[in-house]
């Protein structure tokens, strides 16, 4: 399934790859020794301090490896969609998996099945991540004025959340701007926890025993009633791992590696063990390792300012997956149309979701005011992440069974060891529920309901709008009909389905006894790719007396364009002027109450999206003056 990377691209693009996966990609993880090791210093059992910081940082170093270099390096980034990685591409390599109905889509798709489900509710786990990362990693590094003057800590709170907020206006500008200092900024960044690490570890190096992994099991076999507190603050370390997957398609799996093996993994590493060293070496010390290792004066405050620098990179990449997230879910059809402005015209990944943003905005400042700290907060995190993460293996293990066709006695067995490690540190988390971790919960619960009532509901009105639909033969007996006129120009008719005869024809010809001499019946659909090539992006076919069956195809990483593909349409043959014709829509008018095999809250919520999903008629980029809305009320 990999998509090697060109051969004939130089050193020099080869280092850009590199460079630019090192400041998207590892911003997340990155930042994680801003508050992992004081969390797990918090949530020792009661155990010799030597050996209680040996086992953190052997459990730190052996999950950086076994999570980041194992499972997703060596086996989930094995498993791309022609090159694009993410929770719906998963999906669409188990629909792959599955085969094709005869109408060439994928029979998974017929329902909401349990994978299907689970699916969701990881997409759903990855939104509720993508408020509280933010949140955590500007707060977090925001409190290194604290180790620079204590007068500080008043205004730590508001200096989040006016970044926070500069963070986000920013974004309708595109990440073309910043982007090109990601990567430099982020080298600089792991480079600094390198430097301050080894300089800590050289004057203490007893701690490079904790490269032994006895030591951590030795931790976790000591007071095994503690064991949940601790594996909670150790999952800190590994948030942003699945960034690496879900960004597979920006940098390819090479490259991404290269930056982890060759700057990251060495970063992190080395700056964890050189805290461990700072503590054992400093033991009255109460600050933040972190900052508290950095010599008071300029090079404290120099790595406070750096760290918010890398907290905003670290917020800026997740930003930019929930859009790309969104638009997959668009597309899929498990989230109502939104508007999605694109701001490269050179690269068609670079999105900005204005409702998304808004959202993620609220409620990333909210988490900040409401928490206060990052260490409150990093009570509620962990929950999102590791479970995103076993959703993520139990759809691996699908993927490399159907797709991949590994036998069962190779797969089970890895995915195996992974759901074990998943699980544990899901389970770990469990009672952070009280303490703030129903928050991020609370947050995939809601967007699940969102994506599944709106997937549900949209097969439920393709149900009744095509169930007892008008074959191509009557359709094309009424357009022959004495009793109807044709009229000069050309209409295009947008279906639902590439069998379908709209209902908005219908409606036409009855009211108005009328049909224009070219009607073109014209069906958008996506397939279980990122991107579906131009050349393959149209079929068409004459079905007779003046109408044509148009199918555009798009890629769920695409967005459908369809002034471009009616002039595609003229240039096939089809005798109509793009510019010139008349766009029929049906606009859909829920109704509650009916017999739909809906909840009726569901049925209610259903309403309500429809109602405030942006018209298809924008998403497609039509002229508005070429458009003509036919109501269609529907009871569910």
């Amino acid at each position: 399934m990999s998509t090697p990377a060109p051969a004939s691209l130089s050193n020099t693009a080869k280092a850009g790859l590199s460079l630019g996966a090192l400041g998207v990609v590892f911003g997340d993880i990155g930042t994680s020794p801003l508050y992992t090791m004081r969390e797990c210093i918090a949530h020792l059992p009661p155990v010799d301090q030597t050996a209680g910081v040996l086992g953190v940082l052997s459990l730190i170093f052996w999950s950086l490896v076994l999570i980041v270099s194992v499972k997703y390096l060596w086996f989930v980034m094995r498993a791309d969609n022609h090159g694009e990685g993410g929770i719906f591409a998963l999906l669409a390599l188990i629909h792959a998996g599955r085969g094709k109905t005869a109408e060439g889509n994928s029979a998974a798709k017929r329902g909401l099945g349990p994978v299907m489900i689970m699916i969701l509710i990881g997409a759903a786990l990855l939104y509720g991540d993508g408020i509280i990362t933010p949140a955590i990693s500007v707060l977090g590094a925001a409190e290194g004025l604290n180790a620079v003057n204590p007068a500080f800590e008043k205004y730590v709170v508001p200096i989040a959340c006016a970044i926070l907020a500069l963070l986000f206006w920013f974004q309708k500008n595109g990440t073309q701007r910043i982007g090109r200092i990601f990567g430099p900024v982020m080298l600089v960044w792991f480079v600094a926890l390198a430097a301050l690490g080894l300089w800590h570890l050289i004057q203490y190096p007893v701690v490079l025993r904790a490269l032994n992994p006895v030591y951590g099991l030795a931790l976790l076999n000591h007071s095994p009633a503690q064991v949940g507190a601790l594996l909670g603050a150790i999952v800190l370390a590994i948030t942003g791992a699945e960034a690496l997957y879900a960004d597979m398609g920006h940098f390819g799996r090479r490259y991404i590696a290269i930056a982890w093996y060759g700057v990251a993994f060495p970063g992190l590493a080395l700056n964890y063990f050189g805290q461990g060293a700072f503590i054992l070496t400093h033991p009255g010390v109460t600050e933040n390792p972190f900052f508290a290792m950095a010599p008071a004066g300029w090079v404290r405050a120099g790595l406070t300012g750096l760290s918010i620098v890398a907290a905003v990179i670290a917020s800026q990449a997740l930003i930019s997956g929930a859009y790309s997230l969104t638009r997959q879910a668009i597309q899929l059809g498990y989230f109502p149309r939104l508007k999605i402005t694109y701001t490269n015209a050179e690269h068609s990944g670079q999105i900005y979701v204005p409702f998304v943003n808004a959202l993620l905005a609220i409620g990333a400042i909210l988490t900040v005011i409401n928490f206060g700290s990052s260490d409150r907060l990093a009570s509620a995190y962990g929950i999102a992440v590791t479970g995103t993460m076993g959703i993520t293996t139990i759809a691996f293990y699908l993927v490399a069974k159907r797709s991949l066709n590994w036998p069962n006695a190779v797969a089970l067995p890895i995915c195996a060891v992974f759901l074990v490690i998943d699980f544990a540190l899901f389970a770990s988390n469990a009672h952070k529920l009280a303490d703030g971790g129903w928050f991020p919960l609370a947050i995939g619960a809601v967007l699940l309901a969102v994506m599944h009532t709106w997937k549900i509901g949209r097969e439920e009105i393709f149900r009744r709008v095509y169930g007892n639909n008008v074959t191509e033969a009557e359709l094309t007996s009424i357009a022959r009909s004495h009793h109807i006129t044709r009229v000069t120009g050309g209409a295009v008719f947008m279906v639902g389905s590439p069998l379908g005869t709209p209902i908005a024809l219908l409606h036409h010809v009855k009211s108005n006894r009328c049909l224009h001499k070219t009607v073109v019946l014209l069906s958008i659909a996506t397939e279980d790719v990122p991107t579906v090539a131009t050349k393959d992006q149209l079929t068409l076919r004459d079905i007779g007396e003046g109408v044509w069956r148009a199918v555009g195809r798009y890629g769920y990483m695409q967005s459908p364009d369809v002034a471009e593909l009616m002039e595609k349409i003229k240039a096939a043959g089809v005798p109509i002027n793009p510019q010139g014709a008349t766009f029929f829509f049906n606009r859909e008018m829920i109704i509650t109450g009916g017999s739909a095999r809906m909840w009726e809250w569901q049925k209610n919520l259903y309403a309500l999206l429809s109602r405030n999903a942006r018209p298809a008629k924008d998403y497609y980029r039509i002229t508005p003056s070429q458009i003509i809305e036919i109501g269609l009320p529907l009871q569910l």
